[in-house]
């Protein structure tokens, strides 16, 4: 071994040759951005697909799957659309369509809506047929932000369960004077204590 290998071996390579060790530093900070983009990226997908809650009954379900199945496509057959919306009042709005567009008319249409994030609340809806495929219910949802409504529409024997997500726009609470029946309820109620 010549005295010119040893230093080679100890400093590296002469100023004509580069080592593929430079790349070292690089490829561990490329390494590690992609596992901070990975996990940005799963961040964000939780953060806007979650829920917030989780159920209890899915091991019941689990063991009725064929019976859920079942009624998936029972409900897919119907062909039915189904769009919610609020109203600027902040009652839900739906609109039922059938396979061809036609507005569904005289459906039953009952549900409740639950707040998804923040204070847990629940008002329990009953729609009225506003004509043209159009219900409204017959409450106001009192809280700005996201609410999922778990709605079942029947009509002529035949049903529909859906859930659908709205959101109602706002920064404060709807005043009482918006929030329909079950607020005058209340008002009753208080004026009689």
């Amino acid at each position: 071994m010549r005295l010119r290998d040893g230093l080679a071996a100890i400093y590296g390579p002469g100023p004509g040759r580069r080592s593929a060790w430079q790349w070292f530093p690089w490829a561990l900070v490329a390494s590690l951005g992609v596992v901070v983009a990975v996990n940005i990226t799963m961040v964000s997908f939780a953060l806007h697909t979650f829920p917030g809650q989780a159920g209890s009954d899915g091991f019941d379900l689990s063991n009725h799957y064929d019976q859920v199945l079942a009624t998936v496509r029972r409900e897919a057959a119907l062909g039915w659309d189904l769009r919610a919306m609020p109203s600027d009042a902040g009652r839900p709005v739906l609109m039922l369509t059938d396979r061809s567009g036609a507005p569904l008319r005289d459906a039953r249409v009952v549900g409740t809506a639950e707040r998804v994030l923040g204070p847990p609340e629940t008002v329990h809806l009953v729609f009225r047929d506003d004509g043209a495929g159009r219900y409204v219910a017959d409450a106001a949802l009192t809280m700005p932000g996201q609410w999922e409504l778990q709605l079942s529409v029947g009509e002529q024997g035949r049903m529909l369960a859906a859930t659908r997500r709205i959101v109602v726009e706002g920064d404060k609470p709807l005043p009482r004077s918006a929030l329909g029946r079950d607020a005058k309820q209340t008002d009753v109620a208080q004026r009689a204590e």
